[in-house]
């Protein structure tokens, strides 16, 4: 996958990131939750009464705004050149280490790094950091062909 530098528009961008920042904050205030995924999804494996309704809208959500967008937008041309078994690969190795940070991107690095938390900012850097190394060492060192 790769960015089209000739289309990239950074006002979009900041539009779409100052979105996300004012639906997390407004998420924590109304509703005292944090707005990471990984937390949301697992909270429906382990049912709390009262706690699917607001869930399931957050995900529908999640779904149905591309949807909605589509409608009215054409989407960008996507191009993945990783194969399938990669792919499958790099969602469980995502998924383990999901668990084994105990929140995901979303949960630590738009809402935890806005509230100052040190677990949130150390989870963060590991992330990017090894999203940096696994780039490095599957472009750059596992060249196919050689």
């Amino acid at each position: 996958m790769g960015i089209d530098w000739n289309h990239f528009t950074p006002l979009s961008a900041l539009l779409g990131g100052a979105l996300i920042g004012i639906a997390a904050a407004m998420f924590l205030l109304w509703n005292g939750r944090i707005a990471g995924i990984s937390g949301i999804l697992g909270g429906l494996l382990r049912p709390k009464t009262g706690d699917l309704a607001w869930r399931f809208a957050f995900l529908a959500g999640l779904i149905l705004a591309p949807v909605i967008y589509r409608l009215f937008t054409p989407m960008p041309a996507l191009q993945i050149t990783a194969s399938t078994g990669m792919l499958i690969v790099a969602g469980l190795l995502v998924g383990v280490g999901t668990r084994y940070g105990a929140g995901c991107t979303s949960g630590h690095g738009v809402c935890g790094i806005s509230r100052l938390s040190p677990r949130s900012i150390v989870a963060t850097l590991v992330f990017m950091a090894g999203g940096f190394a696994t780039v490095f060492v599957t472009r750059h060192l596992f060249v196919p062909g050689v």
